[in-house]
């Protein structure tokens, strides 16, 4: 969980709309960035873990197809692009992170 919220001060730099798995109940303030968590690897070794490694999918919506956020998530350091697509008039920029 630390890690967790170390990413989420470092995406608030970024933008001041940060959201970890939103309800859906909530008034979400564009442009924005929603994350959750994807997957966590585990790194094994003499029949124990000694490594986890969290991977998030971290969605840049924004009006701007050609979002600075979407460019600032994408220079981060071991950031993946997923996919782009448009969903009533919103850009959702996709990325995988591994934080």
């Amino acid at each position: 969980m630390d890690s967790r919220i170390k990413l989420q001060e470092y995406l608030t730099t970024i933008t001041p709309n940060v959201y970890f798995q939103p309800p859906s109940n909530l008034n979400i303030s564009y442009p924005c960035i929603v994350y959750s968590r994807k997957a966590i690897e585990k790194w094994r070794a003499n029949n124990s873990h000694y490594k986890f490694n969290n991977s998030y999918t971290v969605t840049v919506i924004d009006r701007n197809p050609d979002s600075p956020i979407a460019s600032a998530i994408n220079k981060m350091n071991h950031c993946e692009f997923d996919r782009q697509f448009v969903t009533d008039g919103l850009s959702h920029i996709s990325f995988t992170l591994y934080y």
